[in-house]
């Protein structure tokens, strides 16, 4: 018997036609079946979190011993700085750690004896400046009263400074700040010990360390190796000695202008300035500079006034004329690029880029020197600057032909009988 179907037609079975057909697995060679991710998906995620895992862990970690890497580098150039004296002491059969401990004890005891000596001509400067801050007072308040015709009275001034809000405010500030200070004290002390334990590990173990870093390099490598290490040792001395120079030279000049001014203690003043102006780099003026104006200004305030100006003006020829002249000579390096390392420091690592600045873009710049092939340079004037004596006709010769070019011409005499 015939049946019906849905769309009204007759027969024992729908038509095939009128059947749906299955549906087809979508296109693509990583199509799973069933709809499940691919296997890869999953190792590619973890590898993916493990990466960034690693990358944030590794980052952490390099802030955290930044301060570390800085002592370390510090360390390795003042190692290199005392490596002559002490390879020179280990040459006359010394031993070579028993030479570095002599080196550093000689060290020690000439800044202990330098800061001894200004400590405490520092400090009784302080104690006048205290026994006489009374006086003082007394003459800024008489020009005040004599210039703007006040009636100021010195009792009335320490009466208000001792209840004024703002002394109580940094008495209190003061008193909360001194656990700050004794922690920045006691981290200071920490660093250069720091910086003295690892540079004497780097003088005293030289030998050791260059055949350790050696021993992992092919012999050509060597060679290159050791030779680095030796311009690197040449470059620091020589900076080091350029440094000691301008010490010399900024103390002289500045033992001369406290000398002519009458300023008490002047050869330690001037020692202090040019010590602490060359070997601390970015606030070592402002250091070397402040203790003479505080010293001058117990004698006369105006003095005060013409060492600063004094210290102001050397240290822009020290910068611009004096510093890039004399490590040219002894680092051999150009004034320019050697003002330039030195902005590029800072920039980089502030006051450890600073000292370090051109000791290691001379080492580099020599190392380099060795690789780069040379060619003779074309004899033109444009290289040389000027024209040599000889070439080309001369200014008189010049000045003739331009005279003669310059200058109408004359009619013949045909010319004129024609006419």
């Amino acid at each position: 018997m015939a049946t019906t179907d849905d769309t009204g037609k007759t027969g024992p079975h729908a038509s095939p036609s009128d059947t749906t057909p299955p549906a087809r697995p979508p296109a693509g060679g990583d199509a799973v079946p069933g709809g499940r991710m691919p296997r890869w998906l999953p190792r590619a995620m973890v590898l993916a979190f493990a990466l960034f895992g690693a990358f944030q862990l590794s980052t952490w970690a390099f802030h955290q011993i930044t301060g570390l890497l800085l002592n370390i580098l510090i360390a390795f150039f003042l190692a290199l700085a005392i490596e002559p004296a002490v390879s020179r002491m280990a040459a006359r059969g010394m031993r070579r750690g028993l030479a570095t401990f002599l080196v550093f004890f000689g060290l020690l005891i000439a800044f202990a004896g330098f800061f001894t000596l200004l400590g405490s001509m520092l400090a009784g400067q302080i104690t006048k400046m205290i026994e006489d801050f009374p006086q003082y007072l007394d003459s800024v308040i008489n020009w005040i009263n004599t210039t703007f015709h006040t009636e100021l009275r010195r009792v009335d001034i320490q009466e208000g400074l001792l209840n004024s809000d703002w002394l109580k405010k940094y008495a209190q500030n003061s008193a909360a700040g001194v656990l700050d200070i004794s922690a920045q004290v006691l981290g200071g002390l920490f660093q250069l010990l720091t910086i003295a334990l690892f540079s004497f590990y780097f003088a005293a173990d030289g030998p050791r360390l260059r055949r350790a870093l050696c021993s992992v390099l092919p012999p050509a490598r060597q060679a290159e190796v050791l030779r680095a290490w030796e311009i690197a040792v040449d470059k620091t001395g020589g900076y080091i000695y350029s440094r000691g120079l301008m010490a010399l030279i900024s103390g002289g000049a500045h033992y001369v202008l406290l000398l002519a001014l009458g300023i008490p203690y002047a050869p330690a003043l001037a020692m202090w300035v040019g010590v602490v102006s060359q070997f601390i780099p970015t606030i070592g003026t402002y250091l070397a500079g402040a203790l003479p104006m505080l010293i001058a200004f117990t004698v006369a305030p105006v003095y005060a006034v013409w060492v600063l100006i004094f210290v102001v003006v050397y240290q822009q020829f020290e910068n611009y004329v004096l510093q890039p002249k004399l490590t040219s000579k002894t680092v051999d390096i150009h004034p320019a690029v050697a003002f330039g390392s030195v902005v590029a420091g800072t920039a980089l690592l502030g006051a450890v880029g600073a000292l370090i600045a051109i000791p290691a873009i001379a080492t580099l710049q020599a190392f380099l020197g060795a690789y780069v092939k040379r060619y003779d340079v074309t004899d033109d004037p444009r290289v040389h600057g000027h024209r040599r004596r000889g070439d080309g006709p001369s200014l008189v010769t010049r000045a003739r032909r331009l005279w003669t070019k310059a200058r109408p011409e004359r009619p013949s005499g045909s010319d004129r009988q024609s006419g």
